[in-house]
């Protein structure tokens, strides 16, 4: 490809860059003479005549969104053109490295500098808001860093612009998950706030070293751009208050682009900004820690709320926004609606390219065969053996959590569904019939039917042809227990498995306060043996 010539005009020379959807050359425009960059989109050799259009159309879009900004911040967009059957884009060449290039050499950036930065970054964005262009994909790697001090953002092919013909998918998830602003995991339409969350987290990354919320996989990853707060900021200098105030759950509480440009502008003078310390709480005691009679993951959801999770009845679920940043981390009730839309955005067309993206970014492997992205392997753990008593065929597995279970079959596999919070799923066939065991260890009730009756009022509003079959008190165990069933349609741009299904989640509380919630789910049309597989799992359930 090196030395080619493109439309004629643009001859090729050494490959500068490259990324999720292309790769950027150097190149020398032979009609001006002068050196230009060009991207590749290089996504569109593997797609469907379908695709390429789509593609071709986003790359238009992306240079009609850079023409509409006129500001030395962001990089000049000079010609879109076709060549070879994929679309190319000419741009300005800025001789530098990149932001993620600088803080993996440096292994962070200093904090002043870094304010310097941000603050041109975000003069970039309020041309472009004013233009009514939204980047939507801001981060260190599409932050400049050029050679005569120059500090320029780029690639705005994802970018949104008022009035313009969506080109997305429906349900399409769009962005590098380290840098989705809360209200976009949660599906809410992005605003000029959620390019102020991504530049709080490319900030962040920038002083730290590190991304404030990548975990082990793309769904933890957006859990805990919902549910958690940012470790505290060591580094930061003066930046530290901006950051945190960027960095709000809620868009409707950071500050607006004018405010943090006078916050960044005093950072950057070595001032910690006044107006800044304004949007960082006040600190409060945590509670006592708990019993170390206790068992079990502290923050484990609970079986109840799988229903948000599971393959057979995900649904886009809004919750209320996260405490501040900087205030104690806690327990959420509805901690796992991050993985709501995650898993449904996976599941749905149009997220491969954010996927690989993430795991190409931290030294992954590529996406898996299904081209959504890395999926986690089942993994069967844990001692199994045959135990007298149970039906044929039955097995009884030792959990690495420490308690004991009985299941079906040896086919069941055990799949660590979110190893920070050790929920366990076992299932035969990848999830269309499963049971999911939760350890709660500081559970939000006291009282198990209360639990589930308000789980039962928050999905009855959100699954599909929600129908609620039963709630009853019970006795298990000699303690307090209770038991929901209820059904539902799984809708095919939801889930791998589409169409009516059942649940049943029995919890209760041991004696040492630890809430157990075994939960349950299948397709309608096999209920029958579900129920009578649940009830003798039930039977050989053994706690730690």
């Amino acid at each position: 490809m090196q030395g080619s010539l493109v439309a004629g005009r643009y001859r090729l020379g050494d490959s500068i860059g490259s990324g999720g959807m292309g790769r950027v050359w150097r190149a020398h425009d032979e009609v001006l003479h002068r050196a230009v960059a060009i991207k590749e989109l290089t996504a569109a050799l593997y797609v469907s005549d379908s695709e390429q259009a789509r593609l071709l159309a986003r790359t238009r879009a992306e240079a009609r969104a850079a023409a509409r900004i006129n500001h030395s911040a962001v990089v000049t967009v000079h010609d879109v053109l076709e060549h070879d059957g994929r679309p190319w884009i000419v741009m300005e060449l800025v001789e530098g490295h990149s932001l993620a290039d600088a803080v993996k050499e440096q292994e962070r950036v200093e904090p002043r500098e870094a304010a310097r930065i941000g603050l041109w970054v975000l003069r970039a964005l309020r041309a472009a808001h004013t233009a009514g262009v939204l980047h939507r994909d801001v981060k260190p790697g599409n932050v400049l860093l050029a050679r005569d001090g120059r500090v320029l953002l780029t690639d705005f092919g994802i970018a949104q612009i008022d009035g313009d013909t969506a080109i997305t998918r429906t349900g399409e998830v769009v962005g590098s998950v380290d840098y989705l602003a809360p209200e976009r995991v949660r599906g809410h339409d992005p605003g000029p706030s959620s390019d102020l969350w991504a530049l709080g987290a490319t900030l962040y990354t920038a002083v730290e070293g590190r991304s404030p919320f990548r975990r082990t996989s793309p769904l933890t990853t957006m859990q805990a751009v919902v549910e958690e707060e940012a470790d505290g900021l060591r580094h930061a200098g003066p930046l530290a208050p901006v950051i945190s105030a960027l960095l709000r759950k809620d868009p409707a509480t950071r500050p607006d682009a004018a405010q943090a440009e006078q916050m960044l502008a005093e950072a950057a003078e070595g001032r910690r900004p006044q107006a800044a310390q304004e949007y960082v709480p006040t600190q409060v005691v945590d509670a006592p820690a708990p019993s170390p009679y206790r068992t079990g993951p502290q923050t484990a959801p609970t079986a109840a709320q799988a229903p948000y999770q599971q393959a057979g009845g995900v649904t886009a679920a809004q919750p209320p926004y996260g405490p501040p940043v900087g205030a104690p981390r806690r327990k959420m009730r509805m901690r796992v609606v991050a993985l709501v839309v995650a898993l449904a955005a996976v599941i749905g067309g149009g997220t491969a390219v954010v996927l690989q993206q993430w795991d190409r970014d931290r030294g992954g492997s590529t996406a898996g065969p299904s081209g959504t992205g890395p999926t986690p392997s089942p993994t069967k753990t844990g001692e199994t053996e045959k135990t007298g008593g149970l039906p044929a065929g039955w097995v009884r597995r030792d959990d690495p959590l420490g308690f004991t279970v009985v299941l079906p079959g040896e086919d069941w596999e055990r799949v660590v569904f979110d190893e920070a919070t050790g929920q366990v799923d076992y299932t035969p066939d990848g999830g269309e019939h499963f049971l999911r065991i939760a350890v709660d260890d500081s559970p939000d009730f006291d009282d198990p039917y209360q639990h589930l009756n308000d789980l039962d009022q928050q999905i009855g509003g959100r699954l599909v042809d929600y129908q609620r079959l039963g709630l009853q008190r019970l006795t298990y165990r000699d303690r307090e227990s209770a038991r929901l069933e209820y059904s539902w349609t799984a809708l095919a741009k939801d889930t791998e498995f589409p169409g009516p299904r059942r649940a049943v989640d029995q919890m209760y509380i041991s004696r040492d306060g630890v809430e157990y919630a075994l939960y349950m789910s299948s397709p309608a049309a096999d209920w029958d043996t579900t129920r009578e597989q649940f009830r003798t799992i039930l039977q050989g359930w053994r706690e730690p």
